[in-house]
């Protein structure tokens, strides 16, 4: 892992949620990844088994804010301004990866998109839109 994973990683460490869901950061030449190994508690329906609608959001989110944070070298963590996810079907009892990329920067906010999937990168489970206000 290079110097930059290892900031990302631990500045998600310094986030509670994100340690308790045990969310890892990856890396490849598009930016950061985030792996979100499965684990029974973030179970929501059991009976499917499928992932929480929650946990797919807090996954899609982070995700933004780490790659904001990673392209644009941010000394704090933007701000989100507003987040809307589709949840495009249901996410089973396996990893769970998720990527973000920035549409468009402005002086203040950034429009950013992220997916998430399991087994296969070009069926996602889930897509955020959103925009983030960078601290100054």
């Amino acid at each position: 892992m290079n110097a930059a994973a290892l900031a990302q990683e631990e500045l998600l460490n310094s986030i509670p949620f994100c340690r308790w869901m045990g969310i890892r950061v990856l890396q490849d030449d598009d930016g950061v990844i985030l792996e979100l190994p499965f684990a029974q508690k973030l179970i929501g329906n059991p009976l499917l088994p499928a992932l929480h609608g929650g946990v797919i959001g807090a996954l899609l989110e982070t995700a933004a804010l780490a790659q904001v944070v990673h392209e644009l070298a941010c000394a704090e963590l933007p701000k989100p301004v507003d987040m809307a996810i589709d949840y495009l079907r249901s996410g089973r009892a396996l990893a769970s990866y998720a990527r973000a990329r920035i549409v468009k920067r402005g002086r203040r906010t950034v429009n950013v998109h992220a997916q998430m999937w399991q087994e296969d990168e070009a069926r996602p489970i889930a897509a955020l839109r959103g925009h983030v206000l960078l601290q100054r």
